[in-house]
């Protein structure tokens, strides 16, 4: 294959032999069932009407289904009514060719986290199916501008998601990078408009995310397929823990020994604690986050041990703070930056600010088994941290952070995403 019929995949619409009708009962023992009826989404572009592009890859066909009938009731747990969509039926409103899986499903998990963040806007810009950067602030094109230079490398070709009407400010800022999706409720006059100058600019209006309030302890059935063609279903995962009242103040017994954390936190660490946990809902584990003043330090996905997701997190902090440096004072990347007196510079102040971490917080998806996680963190300044608590060595890491003067608090439930 030549590099040309390389490129050329990407642009591939390809035909899908999935039908335009999918049907999953679920079938008691007695034969009574209740069946979810789902029909096939596609749109017209360029005078062709397609579903997706491809899958996950190109030459892998896909499709994509919205809920249209049927309702599920298992014990006391209901799943969502169908119509009530989101992005299995956005709008689009530009694309220049159609959305892939990828596009989907990155919009698809931006309104997951966007919707338990409804009270400020904000801004999730979607990365691989992880958030890069996330923010809340008083504007739409503040909550975007942090998100963005939260990890200005990594939200290049992202899928920026937003809870409030598009404006002008938001998109001429949005448009000074490339990426791959806007999606929000609504666009101002004029915005459309800047998005023209980006020809393959998907953008998705989304008009119940505006309801998005409605939909924070919604429940659907959520399917993971295994290699041999089986299923396995459960019902979606819902932070339990989405106020500050539902934070618990760490405390456990051990070996009959009460132990409890000294400090609760502060006002302004309670905001990011319940921030950081709430983003946590669309992140891989094993993840933990770092989070300061309504917007993401640095986040570490997908690890195998805590103790190195922990260390990958601090480390993209230092990375990522010195590449903003660079941009904002010489608009270079750091990585391209030669001026050798300019880079040191950058260092000596990223290291002196540890990453941005000093008075962070730190917010893990699982417990610390061990004290070594969450020293990671201490070590760099953090100051609140909020887990599930639940570790037979939970006094550990309560002695660990009252000897470094932090608050902790727990949620009581665990919050991992595979």
């Amino acid at each position: 294959m030549s590099v040309q019929d390389l490129k050329a995949a990407y642009k591939t619409i390809m035909d899908d032999h999935f039908p335009p009708r999918m049907e999953i009962s679920f079938v008691e023992a007695d034969d009574s069932r209740q069946t979810l009826c789902y029909e096939k989404t596609s749109w017209l572009i360029d005078d062709v009407r397609k579903g997706l592009r491809y899958g996950e890859n190109p030459g892998q066909e896909a499709a994509l289904y919205r809920l249209a009938n049927g309702n599920l009731i298992l014990g006391e747990v209901e799943s969502i009514q169908p119509g009530r969509h989101l992005a299995s039926d956005v709008e689009l409103l530009q694309s220049g060719k159609h959305p892939g899986k990828t596009n989907i499903t990155d919009a698809d998990n931006a309104t997951n986290i966007l919707r338990y963040l409804t009270e400020k806007p904000a801004a999730v810009i979607m990365k691989h199916n992880n958030p890069c950067g996330a923010a809340v602030a008083d504007t739409l094109a503040e909550a975007y501008d942090r998100a963005n230079m939260a990890d200005r490398l990594a939200a290049f070709g992202g899928a920026i998601g937003l809870n409030r009407e598009v404006d002008k400010e938001t998109a001429n800022l949005i448009v000074q990078n490339y990426a791959e999706v806007v999606v929000a409720p609504e666009f101002a006059d004029g915005v459309l408009d800047i998005f023209a100058t980006k020809k393959n600019l998907r953008v998705m209006r989304i008009g119940n995310m505006a309801r998005l309030t409605t939909y924070a302890a919604s429940r659907f059935v959520d399917f993971k397929s295994l290699v041999d063609g089986g299923l396995v279903a459960q019902w979606s995962y819902t932070p339990t823990t989405q106020s500050r009242a539902d934070l618990m103040p760490a405390q456990t017994t051990y070996k009959g020994e009460d132990y409890k954390i000294d400090r609760l936190p502060t006002d302004k660490e309670y905001e990011d604690l319940l921030f950081g946990w709430l983003v946590e809902a669309g992140v891989t584990s094993n993840s933990v986050l770092y989070v300061k003043d309504g917007v993401t330090v640095g986040i570490g996905t997908g690890e195998q041990d805590r103790v190195g997701v922990a260390e990958i997190a601090r480390d993209k902090a230092y990375r990522k703070l010195a590449d903003r440096f660079a941009w904002e004072q010489h608009k270079q990347p750091y990585n391209t930056l030669k001026d050798a007196a300019a880079r040191k510079e950058i260092d000596d102040e990223v290291a002196r600010l540890k990453g941005g971490l000093i008075g962070s917080c730190m917010i893990s998806d699982a417990f610390f088994p061990f004290r070594d996680g969450v020293e990671v963190g201490l070590r760099e300044g953090v100051t609140a941290v909020v887990q599930p608590g639940g570790s037979m060595r939970d006094f550990e890491v309560i002695q660990a952070c009252n000897e470094a003067k932090a608050a902790m608090v727990f949620t009581g439930q665990r919050s991992f995403k595979h």
